[in-house]
């Protein structure tokens, strides 16, 4: 078990990774680096595949576009807010799954089954949900006496409809990844707090939170990521638009917009701004994190 890795071990390990290495290199670095590259064109001909010009232009040029602005603007609203409910939310839920409760496992399966299902047919179900006139939500709300909300065609409530269900989407994986920090807090811990004199809420924040430590951390950092990189909902929500008014436009939204239009140097510009954007917040968590982590 404890042998020294030979030459012919080590070949044969690179061997067997071979295939994933490649697809990584291809699909996933190769591109970065093109993305960078392509970030500095300034004179190309897209037709030819050549490039005449480079130069920072395109960076200027975000400088000056007030919709990129708007998709920050919107990226950040929806980050600062879909991610603190979305966590807060999965490890109350996770708390209770985790209890003795009946049916234990049948609602872990119907809290995950979102996260497993087209994003395009959930998209569909909530549209019927928002709608004004025919809506679930709209016919909940006018039971106690409020009028109808145009959710999806008016720009102050695009927004919100776009939160709700992208909170609720993606309740399942949290849910699941808390349930499996809970499943392996030391049975002992509680028992030694309880001897303490420790109850509820301060049974919770000496032990349960500490052991989940790492993996709310996780659960932070790929929440994160997942938000910033927003767009499925958005095209979905609004059949290809983005949101009324410019109301949902994200930062990958406008990516996509430019890559439409065949501006490949400022997409690619936009695609760089959101990697450092990323970056800087990655890094500030795994920071933080090692100083309030406990492993």
């Amino acid at each position: 078990m404890n042998a020294k890795p030979t030459l012919r071990s080590s070949v044969k390990a690179y061997l067997y990774l071979l295939p994933a290495l490649l697809i990584i290199v291809t699909f996933n670095i190769i591109p970065i680096f093109r993305s960078f590259e392509m970030a500095f064109w300034t004179d190309y001909s897209f037709i030819q595949r050549e490039v005449y010009g480079y130069g920072a232009d395109n960076f200027v040029r975000l400088w000056e576009d007030q919709h990129f602005w708007t998709a920050i603007s919107n990226t950040a609203r929806f980050v600062f807010v879909v991610v603190p409910l979305q966590i807060l939310i999965s490890l109350g839920v996770a708390l209770m799954l985790n209890s003795n409760i009946k049916l234990q496992r049948f609602f872990r399966s119907i809290y995950f089954l979102p996260s497993v299902t087209s994003l395009v047919a959930l998209s569909m179900v909530w549209q019927f949900i928002f709608h004004t006139n025919h809506g679930i939500l709209n016919s909940a709300i006018g039971l106690f006496g409020f009028g109808p909300i145009p959710w999806l065609t008016r720009p102050e409530y695009a927004m919100i409809s776009l939160m709700i269900m992208s909170i609720w989407r993606g309740l399942g994986f949290c849910i699941v990844v808390f349930l499996a920090g809970l499943q392996r807090v030391d049975e002992g811990l509680y028992l030694a707090a309880k001897v303490d004199g420790a109850r509820g809420w301060n049974r919770f924040k000496t032990v349960t939170l500490p052991a989940l430590s790492p993996t709310l951390l996780f659960i932070t950092i790929v929440s994160v990521i997942q938000a910033f990189r927003i767009f499925t909902e958005v095209f979905s929500l609004f059949q290809g638009e983005p949101g009324p008014a410019n109301s949902a436009l994200t930062m990958v939204f406008y990516i996509w917009q430019a890559f439409h239009n065949r501006q490949l140097g400022l997409a690619s510009a936009a695609t760089v701004v959101l990697f450092v954007v990323i970056f800087i917040f990655t890094m500030i968590q795994l920071y933080v994190g090692k100083k309030v982590v406990h492993y």
